[in-house]
């Protein structure tokens, strides 16, 4: 198993709005690929960065999904967010393997 960790920066502005969207609209779509079989979405309460700190987490069951989804899914899901948040974050992505 695998875990696919999106931890994003937003700023104050657009925080509530980009909340919204995740949860309404982003994290549903990712779902829907049908290459993740949870996740969830945590915020950060000790960040030492300017703005919202969350981490979106994605549970691949075999590293076979998680690079379809790289491949097939995520340049679209990721232009989406790139659009609607220009400039109003930074984020970085990390793919952990589950060891015990």
């Amino acid at each position: 198993m695998f875990l696919y960790n999106v931890t994003l920066i937003i700023e104050d502005s657009v925080a509530e709005k980009w909340f919204n969207w995740m949860l309404e609209i982003h994290i549903p779509e990712v779902m829907e690929t049908g290459m993740f079989v949870s996740s969830r979405l945590l915020k950060v309460v000790d960040s030492p960065n300017e703005g919202v700190t969350y981490c979106a987490q994605y549970v691949a069951e075999t590293m076979d999904n998680y690079l379809t989804y790289q491949e097939q899914f995520a340049p679209a899901l990721q232009t989406d967010l790139n659009e609607k948040f220009a400039n109003q974050f930074v984020a970085f992505r990390t793919l952990m393997e589950y060891v015990d």
